[in-house]
Formats: structure tokens, sequence, C-alpha cells
């Protein structure tokens, strides 16, 4: 059904429906955003890892990557967010149809726009357990490189960290990832629900145009992305270092502007708000479609 707010998703308050649609969704975004992910990652890092000819832009990371790793290089590591994508997406979708709620005196109440930011923040926290992890062995299979390959696969890289420093070892930046998550899930959701509020007043969100969901879902993309890269870039220094570098994430912090300055915390920017565009219309755009398919389908629907 489609609930009195006109709020992004209809009726994803069902785990399945949840996991279906925002596993979907989430699929499309990291296959249409990964290669670009790659080079933002080893930007980030490159300096930590003792790269011995940095790369001077984005570009040039690209062909360099290409160049020692092959094409392949860019995708490396990408098992590990394809299987926690459905986890991830549908537990951060239905978060935020619960934060909704939760704010609801009575059912079907309308939400102000700093109530969804809200239901935002609430997005961002759900799924921490299943993202942090995966952000932890996709950077450390991003930046390890063709000629000393420390892991075979996802699955190899998890059984070692597991073996050298238990669960704690796969939750390395937990800190730093709730950092990036919840604010900027806010300023997601509250982005994304302006531009369909004014582009769209009165209408249910099944009768939108698919070109409006892109629009909204892209700008909402690049606006996180704008808050979330200097924490994000602290994560992925953080959870790639070598054991026992830093004790947490002020400490990266530390390090970062007693040798290179605030610059560095923005480092990988370029790539990541040029994948932000695509990867999140794409996948809002999916789900958008699934939740239509969930309205419109009278034989799917009570199934699921």
């Amino acid at each position: 059904m489609v609930e009195a707010d006109g709020s992004v998703l209809i009726n994803l308050s069902s785990p399945l429906k949840s996991f279906v649609a925002g596993g979907f969704g989430g699929l499309c975004s990291v296959f249409v955003g990964y290669p670009l992910d790659t080079i933002k990652v080893k930007m980030q890092t490159q300096a930590i890892l003792g790269e011995t000819h940095p790369y001077t832009s984005a570009v040039d990371c690209l062909r360099v990557t290409i160049r020692n790793e092959g094409v392949f290089g860019l995708f490396r590591g990408m098992m590990a967010p394809m299987i926690g994508s459905s986890p991830i997406t549908a537990t951060y979708f239905y978060g935020y149809e619960q934060g909704k709620r939760w704010q609801q005196k009575r059912s079907g109440e309308d939400l102000t726009l700093r109530q969804i930011v809200v239901a935002g923040f609430v997005a961002g926290l759900v799924p921490i357990l299943f993202r942090v992890p995966s952000d932890r062995v996709k950077c450390m299979m991003q930046t390890q490189h063709t000629s000393s390959l420390r892991y075979t696969g996802s699955f190899d890289c998890v059984r070692q960290l597991y073996r050298s420093g238990g669960v704690a070892s796969l939750y390395r930046g937990l800190g730093a990832t709730l950092m990036r998550d919840i604010h900027s899930n806010g300023v997601y959701f509250g982005v994304y629900e302006y531009i369909l509020r004014t582009a769209s007043p009165g209408k249910r969100r099944e009768e939108l145009h698919p070109t409006l969901i892109i629009f909204a879902g892209g700008t909402a993309g690049i606006s996180y992305w704008l808050t979330a890269i200097v924490p994000d870039t602290l994560k992925s220094i953080l959870q790639t270092a070598p054991d026992g570098k830093y004790r947490g994430v002020v400490d990266v912090y530390r390090d970062l502007m007693r040798h290179e300055g605030p610059k560095a915390l923005f480092k990988g920017i370029g790539p990541i708000l040029l994948r932000s565009f695509p990867s999140n219309a794409v996948s809002d755009c999916k789900v958008w479609c699934c939740v239509v398919a969930f309205h419109w389908s009278p034989g799917l629907s009570p199934w699921i």
C-alpha cells in the first residue's frame, strides 16, 4: 500500500519485501559503481600502504591499475559487497521504514522533512553489523597487488582476518563507519524526499516517472558523499593499515593532519562523486520498480 506521507518506498515494512526490493537495488548499485569505488579506495590508502609511485589523479590511478592488474583489478573484492548487498540494503530500507513508523503518532500520519532525516539516521545504523565486515574485506581486497597477492579471494580474506584477530579484526573501522553512515544517510533521505515532494506534490510514488526517481536518487547520492567522504577516508585507511599501526579513527586523523594536511581527507572524492549519481540512481530506480510490482501484482504481493 501507499503511505499517506508519500514516502520513498511503498510498504517495505515487510522484511521479505525489503530483502527482495532492497537486495535487488543493492546488487545493481554494486555492479554499476564498483570500478570507481576501487579507484577511490586506492587513492585514499596509497600513502599508508607505501605506494612507491603515488597516483597523481583518478585517471592516473585507473591507468596504472589497468596496466599492472588488468581490468579485473578494478573488480577485485567485489564478491564481498555482492554477498552483503542483500542483507545490507534490505535492513537499510527496513530501518528507514521503521524509523518513520516510530515517529508517527498514528498510522498514516504525514512526516516532516526533519522526521525523514531522523528516519535516515536509523537507516544508516541498522545494517551496520553487515556493512562493517563487508567493507573491511572489500578494502583489503581492493588494495592488494597482483605481484604480491595475500588473499586468493574474499572468503580467504575473511578466513585470514578472523584467524589473525578474531571478530574484532573483521569489525575494524566500526566507529568510522558509524560516523560516515548515520548522518550521511539522514542527508541522503532528506534530499531525496525534498526533491520528490517538490517535483511531484500530491502524487503517489507509483505514479512517478522513472526519470524523476533517477534524478532524485542520483542527486541524493552526491549529497551523501559530500558529507561522507571525510569519515570514509578515515575508515578506508584504518581498515587497510597494518595491524597495530593505529589505535583508532582519531589516531588516523592525527596522523593524516601531521603528514599530509586537510587535503588528504578528500582523496578519491572525484571518482566517488562520479560514481554516486549512476550508482544511486540505478539502485533507487530498481527498488522503485520492485515495490511498484509488489503494489500492482495481486498474485505476488500477498506472498511477500
